[in-house]
């Protein structure tokens, strides 16, 4: 026997729900909060549960509330060069998340570098992520990390460094950005900051400047 659909609607917004708590990002999680505890809130309203409509009224008010706070807060960003590649933190920030970049950078080896630039990205002075590159040839650097931290993976760190910040490339003569990869999530990425497949390699990517 099929379901009334009402109890459809009630097993969509606790699978919302309980999909937001997985959330490593907090705008994906009070969104998908928001969307699971208005749709569970119609749900107390269809079967005459007046507590689970109060209760998850309430919740979409705190997520509204708190998603509001967020896209209202301004955050200042800045890059933090690194001029060591011994430098204390930056091993430390590098061991602490190797299996996470790993899961975007599968060949990421601090040693295979020659000659690397090592950039943290500060979000209100936090360092939200770590960008690394080597320069190709005078006008072209190849990106080897462009790592952002799992609480501030919302594409911020690069409309930033690929955007309002790319004058610090531009003062060194740099025309051309290049990256490789065959990471799904890293080349939908890549595609929405505006860098183009190269025709002759899948795996390369490329922006001017």
């Amino acid at each position: 026997m099929m379901p009334e659909w009402y109890t459809i609607v009630g097993y969509v917004g606790s699978f919302l729900i309980a999909l937001s708590l997985t959330m490593k990002n907090i705008i994906k999680l009070r969104w998908i909060n928001l969307f699971g505890a208005a749709i569970f809130a119609v749900y107390g309203v269809i079967v005459s549960a007046i507590p689970v409509t109060i209760l998850n009224s309430y919740i979409v008010l705190i997520d509204i509330f708190y998603l509001s706070q967020i896209y209202r807060s301004r955050e200042l960003f800045s890059i933090s060069p690194v001029l060591n590649d011994n430098h204390l933190y930056l091993n430390k920030f590098i061991d602490f998340y190797k299996d996470d970049i790993l899961k975007y950078f599968p060949d990421f080896s601090k040693n295979k570098f020659e000659n690397p630039n090592y950039y943290f990205i500060l979000r209100n002075l936090v360092p939200a992520g770590l960008f690394i590159y080597e320069q190709v040839d005078r006008k072209t650097i190849e990106i080897k990390l462009d790592y952002a931290i799992p609480n501030y993976r919302d594409n911020k760190n690069g409309e930033y460094i690929y955007n309002a910040e790319i004058k610090f490339l531009k003062a060194q003569g740099i025309e051309k950005m290049q990256t490789y990869s065959n990471v799904k999530e890293h080349v939908k990425y890549l595609t929405k900051i505006g860098f183009e497949r190269n025709d002759l390699n899948k795996n390369l990517f490329y922006k001017n400047i």
